[in-house]
């Protein structure tokens, strides 16, 4: 699939940073608000940005790797949650009809059928991935399929309005190729990269550091990022790189959530470079493997809450953050409209 990352529009940062010199408050008080508002102008392509209204797809696989005790949740409860999320009872539909988000859930390889409903767009690619630890997750061109589903969700979305794309994912197990991932595609050392996911104890922990070192140490040194996902990764790993990489295409906001999107936000940034100047890292979570993927995209979280839950629930928690941001550049009156005198 090719994309190619637009850059920020240096025009519509330079106007919201001029704007915001004459609204009705001392210079930069509004700390980071102000960066971030700028940010959106740069991605939006204009002065002042309206990152509404946001949608978040959420991503739901399986993982064969969870037949090697990686986590003590069984597989079904990945279609279990998926049907939980559409009904209104998970995490992330509470925090979407909060804010008024559109939600969406994407079977893209769950291993079990899943209920029908308005909101599941099933996009099945296979059921389920192999089992990394005892080979290839994948195969090539189905990864190519997942990155398709992921691009056509967020062309999808933007068609249908939305202005703020938000990541999210479904999948147990998922944290395991998630870090596998994140370690072969930043060279950063497997183990620094494991965390407790669901929150495994600590035998647990050191099987599954096992699993992860073992599997990346499968792959060829540079090996490209299609290869690596086929490899050790996951079905919703793959469609958010091509969700991540779509949304940043159409020129609208990508707010990414913790380490599973990192993990497909890494993808995204190395299949086609850039795209990280339209992404905004809503949380730091954790999974130690999402500070590792921050710091190689170059990201600074809005927000460190200490979650860890997943299925968007922290770009959720910090989308009103972009709001507020652009409703301030665009909304606040100027020193003049409001006959204030300027500090000199």
């Amino acid at each position: 699939m090719t994309l190619v990352a637009p850059s920020l529009c240096a025009q519509a940062q330079a106007d919201a940073t001029a704007l915001f010199g004459r609204l009705t408050k001392p210079a930069g008080s509004l700390g980071a608000l102000e960066d971030l508002a700028i940010r959106l102008a740069g991605i939006e392509r204009r002065c002042p940005p309206t990152p509404w209204p946001g949608a978040v797809a959420v991503f739901a696989a399986d993982h064969g790797v969870v037949a090697s005790g990686v986590t003590p949740w069984p597989q079904e409860v990945t279609a279990q949650m998926v049907s939980n999320i559409a009904a209104g009872g998970a995490a992330i539909s509470v925090l979407a009809r909060q804010h008024d988000l559109r939600l969406v859930v994407v079977d893209v390889g769950v291993a079990s059928a899943v209920g029908a409903a308005h909101n599941v767009w099933s996009h099945k690619v296979r059921h389920g991935s192999g089992d990394l630890s005892v080979g290839a997750a994948l195969t090539t061109s189905e990864v190519d399929a997942a990155l398709e589903v992921g691009a056509e969700v967020a062309s999808r979305l933007v068609s249908d309005g939305s202005r703020c794309l938000l990541t999210g994912e479904m999948g147990i197990g998922n944290t395991t190729p998630a870090a596998a991932v994140i370690a072969a595609l930043t060279g950063a050392a497997p183990d620094d990269c494991v965390g407790r996911g669901t929150g495994i104890d600590d035998v647990m922990l050191a099987h599954k550091r096992r699993i992860v070192a073992a599997a990346v140490a499968r792959l060829s040194e540079g090996a490209q990022p299609v290869a690596v996902l086929a490899e050790v990764g996951g079905l919703e790993i793959a469609a958010l790189a091509g969700y991540i990489g779509a949304g940043a295409r159409a020129g609208v906001p990508v707010l990414l959530d913790g380490v599973i999107t990192l993990a497909g936000a890494c993808v995204a940034e190395a299949l086609w470079p850039g795209t990280m100047q339209s992404c905004v890292a809503s949380h730091r979570s954790v999974e130690p493997g999402a500070s590792v993927a921050l710091a190689h995209l170059g990201l600074s979280p809005l927000i460190d809450l200490g979650m860890r839950l997943g299925e968007g629930s922290g770009a959720a928690t910090a989308y009103p953050l972009l709001v507020s941001a652009a409703r301030l550049l665009g909304e606040m009156a100027t020193f003049d409209g409001a006959g204030i005198t300027e500090n000199e």
